[in-house]
């Protein structure tokens, strides 16, 4: 069998499919992940073949315009202004950079870049003709090469959030990749949206189960954030609680530095007699600074390796985090700024492991108090004790990969 994994340009989007990709390779199957140029490193370090034929997908850039936006419309919650589009760095002026002028000059590009995109998916396609696509939210790849070929597509959630889930703030705007290039029409093979969608591998545990139309294929979350060295120094038993702080510098470059909470976590966790690690990259890691006594900066560790030693681990509320903080048995204070990460974290506090605050509006004493709170309250402990047990009783990779050969057998799709 061949199988297609098509996915977006943020690599946390589709990083928990690898498991499944690998599965699938040790089934004796051919896998080829379908990807932009900045996913094709990714791909290659987690054992699989990139096929680099996409175009990038300037999530980034999307972003800082959605919140350029929402400042101009009174919803921006940080003393920063929101970053340029190009240069990442806080504008001094809302009337600095007109959004929507520059969603008039860049249209036509971006639309063109789509084209070429999906043009390229469906070329590729005809002529390496898989039985199967796999596919991420943010990937219209991925279900319109199946639409094409007529064969079958499974979406794959990257955590708690999916496509029947509107995004806050923007009625009729839900967590699914839009179809800039009108492709679907192009190739006259229906309509994209949610009703398009047959299957979803789903890796969220029962007690954190969101609503789906949908097929749902469980499947057990096997943690993968990357490849790592196993620290060493993880052998040795904490001598007190060990906290894990994990933000991501796409934050930063989004929101801006005004949304970088480290400064505030240092202020609100010295104060505690916890342990503190943070895992940050690149840039970020640059502006910590010195860090008090019991308090490490670490680069490069694979969340999947760290937090089976810890107690509590705070984060943005991105879906990698949440799940492999669920998947190792973690509570968690979960700051998200904004989009899925608020609907992410309200999930995690309903499922009653985790505590939630609006990122902007955190401040050191009310995650002083969150942080004691969540280490000893044992509610929250056993609560994600439950879920990590509910998760290992989903179907491995290797069960699912059954199910999909026998999808892939029916060959049932919606293109024929």
């Amino acid at each position: 069998m061949r199988v297609m994994l098509a996915v977006s340009d943020w690599t946390t989007h589709w990083l928990n499919m690898v498991p499944l990709g690998w599965a699938l390779q040790a089934a004796g199957h051919e896998v080829r992940v379908v990807c932009p140029p900045f996913q094709t490193l990714p791909a290659t370090r987690a054992g699989l073949v990139p096929v680099e034929i996409l175009q990038p997908g300037e999530l980034v850039t999307k972003a800082r315009m959605h919140n350029h936006v929402n400042a101009r419309a009174g919803h921006w919650p940080y003393s920063d202004l929101p970053p340029d589009l190009v240069t990442g760095e806080p504008v001094a002026s809302l009337d600095d950079f007109d959004p929507f002028a520059w969603i008039e000059e860049n249209k036509a590009r971006m639309i063109d870049a789509a084209v070429r995109s999906t043009d390229a998916a469906v070329e590729f396609a005809r002529w390496w003709q898989p039985h199967l696509v796999i596919h991420d939210l943010m990937s219209v790849e991925g279900p319109l090469v199946a639409r094409v070929l007529g064969v079958p597509a499974t979406l794959t959630l990257w955590g708690p959030v999916g496509p029947d889930d509107e995004v806050p703030g923007v009625p009729g705007l839900r967590f699914l990749a839009v179809d800039t290039s009108r492709a679907f029409q192009r190739y006259d093979v229906g309509q994209w949206g949610p009703d398009g969608i047959e299957h979803v591998i789903d890796p969220c545990p029962p007690g954190l189960r969101l609503p789906l139309r949908a097929r749902r294929l469980p499947i057990r979350q096997l943690p993968y954030n990357g490849p790592g060295a196993w620290p060493s120094w993880l052998r040795e038993p904490p001598e007190r609680p060990r906290v894990c702080v994990v933000w991501g510098t796409s934050v930063s470059s989004v929101f801006g530095p005004g949304s970088f909470p480290v400064p505030r976590l240092v202020e609100a966790l010295a104060g505690l007699d916890v342990e503190v690690v943070f895992t940050v990259t690149g840039p970020d890691h640059d502006r910590i600074g010195p860090l008090p006594a019991r308090m490490r900066a670490m680069q490069n560790v694979p969340l999947h390796l760290l937090l089976p030693t810890c107690d509590l681990v705070v984060h943005h509320g991105g879906g990698g985090s949440t799940m492999t903080a669920l998947a190792a048995g973690v509570p968690q204070l979960v700051l998200p700024p904004g989009g899925d990460q608020e609907m992410i974290g309200a999930r995690a506090e309903a499922a009653g492991v985790a505590r939630v605050r609006h990122n902007a509006v955190a401040d050191p004493g009310w995650i002083h108090a969150a942080t004691a709170d969540l280490l000893g309250g044992p509610g929250y402990r056993s609560a994600a004790d439950r879920l990590r047990q509910e998760m290992a009783e989903r179907p491995n990779p290797p069960a699912v990969v059954t199910e999909l050969e026998a999808l892939a057998a029916d060959g049932v799709s919606l293109g024929r």
